[in-house]
């Protein structure tokens, strides 16, 4: 199932990749203040939405899933990502790890750890204090 995602994220699947995923997805990327694509997102819509919002804000150069580790109902993935911040123009790339939770067939989490400090230089999101607009909308 993960691997399958991954294939139809390379190929731009964006809706395969959804359907994936439980309807009830919860969704968690590193929080970067000013970076709305970023944090806690919960459900399909609201994921969806990172995949809109992370299209507009970065562009994608390389997304390359290297090794798969399965216990349990947990599934890591370690990899690689290279992208452009488009408003600045800067290019900036981190190994990744990323933690799903698949129960009943579908993925029904998702957590990423990355080096976010590459994509605050890329994006100059300076000061770093706030909240993402994701926590804003939130409520958080």
């Amino acid at each position: 199932l993960v691997q399958q995602a991954y294939a139809a994220y390379g190929r731009g699947d964006v809706e395969y990749v959804l359907g994936c995923m439980a309807p009830d997805i919860d969704w968690e990327i590193p929080a970067v203040p000013a970076l709305s694509f970023t944090g806690k997102r919960h459900g399909c819509d609201q994921v969806a939405e990172y995949f809109r919002l992370a299209g507009e804000q970065q562009a994608l150069r390389e997304f390359t899933p290297r090794e798969f580790i399965a216990a349990g109902d947990k599934v890591i993935v370690l990899g690689h990502g290279a992208w452009t911040a488009k408003e600045t123009g800067q290019d900036f790339d981190s190994d990744w790890v990323h933690v799903f939770t698949v129960k009943d067939g579908r993925i029904a989490a998702f957590r990423e750890f990355m080096d976010v400090h590459v994509a605050v230089e890329a994006f100059q999101c300076y000061p770093l204090s706030g909240k993402t607009a994701a926590q804003a909308s939130a409520g958080h």
